[in-house]
């Protein structure tokens, strides 16, 4: 379990180094300027559970990171971990460049209080998870990159930690990597360790996280369900890429303009629909069954060559598919204010049994927002037939018997 209770951090800036020595005496008259990294932080991540914390660049999760895991400590407020905490923060944290890897796996091992018999039993297991053969025994300085990833993450999953904390260390990996980080990530799950993972990955974030937050200059601004701190996320980031002025408004307020729907109002989605083949309005579709999406915009000003475009989700916040009429090289042309367009998607219903949500959203050829609608619609897929993941490819599959052909020497393999 991880509390962390009114956290606070302050950072003094200098104007000179000296004016750093002259302050720890209480010397000095300059004004120096002070940099909240975090305000009054409150969080609660319960036993087994994982959790996520996305953002933009600076707006505190690593720092937040950092005091949880005992590397910093808050200015103010307070932090409760019950259990052995292993941290995988910052590429380079915890290794000594001149060590080797096997040494460095022992020495952190150490640190997390285990005897070295324990390390001797976990060790075999984290060298099969790493992966780096011969180079166990040479300096970590010689390793790559990904190489140096594999051993600190297996390092830091394999020393039976309670809690385990992970700052985008593993967006360097290859994606087998990651796919088999994501299988341990499932297996710390069942053993019900406590996971607190900050990444940039949002689609990661949706399918691991059972909560997660969503933090902006030092705050957090909202917490909730992994889509709904995504899809806050992603429509900020959208309206500050076209530029909005936010001096004279709070971030919370921003942000909540920003959930769910965002765009700069060029033009307004007034219609999405779902249809069958029959052009019935539809929220339940067979696989094979043509799907057609229908898109109606109204729009406020003038714009040149729209794009509209479709994103279908499952069941989690996962993007399943997505398309738009620029992807599909289609141009849609010069609009006036008050002039309306309407866009059909037809589609081929290639998914699996399963629930999905329908977002659509017009935009600028660049990509930039006008309208978008987050989860507009929910639509299932009806069939009798199990799959795994959520495509059905509409496999056929053929078979037949082979008559055993012994050779003459009895080897049981056919010359050719």
């Amino acid at each position: 379990m991880i509390a962390v209770q009114n956290v606070s951090k302050l950072y003094h800036l200098y104007q000179h180094p000296f004016d750093r020595v002259l302050g720890s005496f209480a010397l000095g008259n300059r004004q120096n300027a002070e940099f909240w990294a975090l305000r009054n932080i409150n969080l609660r991540v319960e036993k087994g559970e994982v959790f996520a914390i996305v953002g933009p660049n600076g707006s505190g999760k690593s720092t937040l990171l950092q005091i949880i895991s005992g590397i910093l400590q808050p200015t103010s407020g307070r932090v409760l971990c019950s259990g052995r905490v292993a941290a995988l923060l910052e590429l380079g944290a915890g290794f000594n460049p001149e060590f080797s890897g096997r040494d460095n796996v022992y020495l952190n091992g150490e640190i997390m209080g285990l005897s070295r018999k324990e390390m001797d039993r976990a060790f075999p297991r984290i060298e099969a998870f790493a992966e780096i053969g011969k180079f166990i025994d040479r300096p970590v300085k010689e390793y790559s990159t990904g190489m140096y990833v594999r051993l600190a993450f297996s390092t830091a999953i394999h020393v039976d930690p309670e809690i385990l904390v992970v700052d985008e260390a593993l967006a360097v990996g290859d994606a087998i990597f990651a796919s088999r980080c994501i299988h341990k990530f499932e297996e710390l799950r069942q053993r019900k360790v406590t996971v607190l993972l900050v990444s940039h990955d949002l689609g990661l974030v949706k399918r691991l996280s059972d909560r997660a937050a969503f933090m902006l200059e030092g705050r957090v601004v909202m917490q909730g369900s992994p889509k709904d701190a995504v899809n806050q996320y992603v429509g900020f980031v959208l309206d500050r890429e076209r530029g909005d002025k936010q001096d004279d408004r709070p971030t919370a307020e921003i942000v909540n303009k920003s959930s769910f729907r965002h765009g700069d109002g060029a033009s307004h989605i007034v219609d999405a629909r779902m249809l069958n083949k029959l052009e019935q309005t539809c929220r339940a579709f067979k696989p094979g069954e043509t799907v057609v999406i229908r898109v109606r915009a109204t729009f406020q000003k003038a714009v040149s060559n729209p794009v509209v475009g479709i994103l279908i989700r499952n069941r989690i916040g996962m993007d399943v598919f997505g398309t738009n009429t620029r992807l599909e090289r289609i141009e849609l042309g010069q609009f006036e204010p008050g002039e309306s367009l309407e866009v059909d998607f037809e589609i081929d219903c290639l998914l699996a049994r399963q629930e999905y949500t329908l977002t659509v959203a017009t935009q600028y050829w660049n990509g930039l927002s006008q309208d978008w609608l987050d989860d507009v619609l929910d639509f299932r897929v009806v069939d009798t037939k199990d799959v795994a993941g959520v495509l059905n490819l509409n496999t056929r599959v053929r078979h037949r018997k082979l008559a055993a052909m012994p050779d003459s020497e009895g080897s049981g393999v056919r010359p050719s």
